[in-house]
């Protein structure tokens, strides 16, 4: 996940895909992939947000647009993204109208704070100082941890099959902490990187590698991976180490709009729409 985070100042996890793996182009019917896991149901099934009565008038939702595949330019230069098709269903499950504006992620939060919008929709990690500014919706997606590992082997990854086994993560991570914690009779190597980390596993100087299943997802379809693996286990969605979850951020004291996304997103959820974003954009589903 991402770093230390500076008092004030947005972060979010870095999961763009590599360069090999390009983002898919939005299709009017997206199709769950064949054997692909299903999206997990993040929704309290006792709780239901009640539907926004009256006029929300125009939301103003604010994004950046080098966050793919959540918020990033096509080709053509036009704003796209997991999130944009989000809040564009969102807008139309509310009958609400809606802009999207594009800014610099780090100026999200100050954009936001001088009213020049209502919304962030933008992968924005929330940390306690930004909790004295902000509220979030409930998550919609997850960024789980997971393991993958070589084609055809018969390892388990739990901490009995992985006892002795060396674990690749990444030197200072979210991951490496938590493999640290409940893999304790594994051998861990940490990598300064991502890349080193998950090359250790390709040309087999590790049995396994644990780290962000996003990224992950996408390393497993591109060239840099050479086909060599896949994902084993469960995904892990500890939120102590790999954060709450996506949500959408609106000003502190902001009840109204938030129960209006709760209510939109809980909908987007039950008719499927979500899950169909969510196999549109990460072609192998990593939960």
């Amino acid at each position: 996940m991402a770093g230390a985070q500076a008092p004030g100042q947005p972060v979010r996890p870095a999961v763009a895909p590599p360069a090999d793996v390009k983002p898919l182009a939005p299709t009017l019917k997206p199709s769950r992939p064949a054997g692909s896991a299903q999206l997990p149901n993040l929704w309290d099934p006792k709780r239901r947000p009640e539907k926004p009565t009256g006029d929300l008038g125009t939301i103003r939702f604010l994004t950046s647009g080098d966050f793919p595949p959540f918020n990033y330019l096509d080709s053509g230069g036009r704003l796209t993204g997991f999130n944009i098709d989000l809040a564009r269903a969102i807008c139309a499950e509310l009958t609400a109208a809606c802009t999207i504006q594009m800014r610099p992620f780090d100026d999200l939060v100050t954009a936001i704070g001088e009213r020049r919008g209502d919304a962030i929709v933008a992968g924005l990690n929330i940390g306690a100082d930004l909790r004295t500014k902000l509220e979030t919706t409930d998550a919609y997606l997850t960024m789980p941890g997971r393991f993958v590992a070589p084609k055809g082997t018969a390892l388990t990854t739990t901490p009995e099959g992985l006892e002795l086994r060396w674990i690749s993560v990444v030197s200072g991570s979210a991951h490496e902490a938590f493999v640290l914690d409940s893999f304790p009779k594994s051998r861990v190597v940490a990598y300064p990187n991502e890349a080193a980390a998950r090359d250790a596993l390709r040309d087999g100087t590790v049995d396994v590698h644990f780290g962000d299943a996003v990224g992950l997802s996408f390393w497993l379809l591109g060239e840099a991976s050479h086909n060599c693996c896949e994902f084993r286990g469960a995904p892990y969605l500890e939120s102590n180490y790999f954060g709450d979850g996506l949500r959408i951020s609106v000003t502190k004291g902001n009840k109204r709009l938030k129960q209006a996304f709760d209510y939109a997103l809980h909908r987007l959820s039950e008719d499927g729409t979500i899950a169909e974003l969510y196999f549109r954009y990460f072609p192998l589903g990593y939960y």
